[in-house]
C-alpha cells in the first residue's frame, strides 16, 4: 500500500489539537444560566451628543416672547420668517391617518369646523349597475373621463367605485344622470 500524503497521521492529529488549544488559553465558555444584559437606552438618540445650556442673551430673549400678549406673539413667526428669507411651510394633510392619541381633542374641534363650512366640491361614485348595460355604462364613463377602453372596463369592474373627483355640484348632477340614462346608479358624496 502506498502512503497517502493528504491523511495526517494520528500522532499529527493530536498535535495539532493542541497547538490549537494553546492560542485560546483565556477562552471561557458561556454560563448557559446567565441572563442577558439589559441596557438602559436614553429617552431620545441625538447624534449631536449632549447640548450645552442656552446663553444669557437667548434667555432674555425666550422670556421676553413669552411675556407678550397672545395676538404679538402670533405675529412673531410670520416676521422671523421673512427676515430669514425662509419658505412658508405648508399644511399637510392627515385625512385617513390614524393619528391615535395625538389627535385627540383637536379631531373633535376640526371635525366641527368641516360640518360648518359648506362643501364645494363633490366626487361621483358608481355604486352598481345592471349587467347586459355594463357595455354602456363603459362608454359613457370613457365620454367625462380621459381613461381609455381597458382602464374604464377595470374601474367599473371595481363597484362600487369614485369616478371622478372635486367636480363641482352643477358637474356632478350631470354626470349622475348620465349613468343614470344608461342603467347605472351613481352618488354624489
Amino acid at each position: 500500500m502506498s502512503n497517502c500524503s493528504f491523511l495526517p497521521h494520528p500522532v499529527q492529529k493530536y498535535q495539532l489539537f493542541t497547538a490549537v488549544s494553546v492560542f485560546s488559553t483565556d477562552f471561557v465558555p458561556r454560563d448557559p444560566k446567565a441572563k442577558p444584559k439589559r441596557y438602559k437606552y436614553p429617552a431620545f438618540y441625538d447624534p449631536y451628543g449632549p447640548r450645552p445650556p442656552p446663553s444669557d442673551k437667548i434667555v432674555q430673549l425666550a422670556e421676553k416672547i413669552a411675556s407678550l400678549p397672545p395676538e404679538e406673539r402670533m405675529q412673531i413667526g410670520p416676521a422671523l420668517r421673512d427676515k430669514v428669507m425662509h419658505p412658508i411651510l405648508q399644511s399637510i394633510s392627515v385625512e385617513g391617518v390614524d393619528l391615535g392619541s395625538q389627535a385627540g381633542a383637536r379631531a373633535g374641534s376640526s371635525k366641527a369646523e368641516e360640518k360648518k363650512a359648506e362643501k364645494t366640491t363633490f366626487d361621483v361614485k358608481l355604486e352598481k349597475f345592471d349587467a347586459g348595460a355594463k357595455l354602456k355604462v363603459i362608454k359613457e364613463i370613457r365620454s367625462f373621463t380621459d381613461l381609455g377602453l381597458k382602464e374604464a372596463k377595470d374601474l367599473v369592474e371595481k363597484v362600487p367605485v369614485i369616478l371622478k373627483q372635486q367636480v363641482t355640484k352643477d358637474e356632478a348632477n350631470s354626470i349622475i344622470e348620465k349613468i343614470k340614462a344608461v342603467g347605472g346608479v351613481a352618488v354624489m358624496e
